[in-house]
């Protein structure tokens, strides 16, 4: 053996350690896992957007259900980068096209199945122009969905780790899969109809406004909890297998409007805080 063959200290470079094999495949495994979890959340999405075809009041559930189980998907999605340190730019760019589908596409499809066809095929008049107006809604809020993941992809969250700035796409689609959901058959009266669009269109003027809201992302789950933390987790999952309608609705509503109230709080804060001053 020559002298060239040995490393500075004069090791042997055929002994030099080396990671094993199996831990390296296991690395690149978990780099892995957060991509399956954006595969079935797009896969939720897709199956959304073929169940709010069928027009019943079943598919239209399902849809509803498939929606709710891309939001549970994608939050496992981002919180298994976190927590293994395997984000990346590919799987940011890749949750971020899942999430126009399952979140921007899916839920603009079934908001105007369910809540604008049957009333404009059915009692509407032809000058109200209500087929006209669910689409445009409906193309408004994925509108909304794409500006606000490219901003986010730009800017990130923007207000620290505790605020998103402008409602999440999930709460927004949950708002829409959380009203299916609960009221189950579509909507026929004309006026409800109109009703429901504007909300559409509400939800897609927050997604794209600079409101913040809160994240949750700051929440340290691991730590140990109170005995009544545990017990309200426990009762706020069994009301929503119990009964999920109302209180899917109620959480939806609660996270679309806390925004608003936020902002309301700051800008009297500030007024005050200026008036003293």
């Amino acid at each position: 053996m020559e002298f060239n063959d040995l490393d500075p200290i004069g090791h042997d470079e055929d002994f030099r350690p080396r990671p094993p094999f199996r831990n390296h495949r296991l690395r690149r495994g978990i780099y892995l896992l957060p991509s399956i979890f954006t595969v079935a959340n797009m896969l939720c999405g897709y199956y959304a957007i073929l169940a709010s075809f069928d027009g019943t009041t079943t598919s239209f559930d399902y849809a509803a259900r498939a929606i709710g189980l891309a939001i549970l998907f994608d939050t496992f999605d981002g919180f298994i980068a976190r927590a293994t340190h395997t984000s990346s730019e590919f799987g940011k760019q890749f949750d971020s096209l899942a999430d126009v589908i399952s979140f921007g596409i899916a839920p603009a499809v079934l908001a105007y199945a369910w809540g604008v066809r049957s009333a404009a095929f059915t009692n509407a008049s032809p000058e109200l122009h209500l087929v006209q107006l669910g689409w445009l809604a409906g193309f408004f809020f994925l509108g909304c969905c794409g500006w606000r993941l490219a901003r986010f992809n730009i800017q990130g969250m923007g207000g620290g780790s505790r605020y998103f700035v402008g409602m999440p796409t999930p709460a927004a689609a949950g708002m829409i899969a959380a009203c299916v959901h609960a009221f189950a058959a579509p909507i026929e009266d004309v006026r409800v109809s109109i009703l429901w669009t504007i909300l559409v269109i509400v939800l897609g003027v927050l997604m794209s406004s600079q409101l913040r809201y809160y994240s949750f992302k700051n929440v340290q789950w691991g730590r140990r909890q109170t005995s009544l933390a545990v017990v309200l987790i426990v009762l706020l999952f069994g009301a929503i297998v119990w009964f999920s309608q109302i209180t899917l609705m109620l959480i939806a509503s609660a996270y679309v409007i806390h925004g608003v109230v936020v902002q309301i709080v700051r800008y009297v804060r500030h007024r005050i805080a200026s008036r003293a001053a």
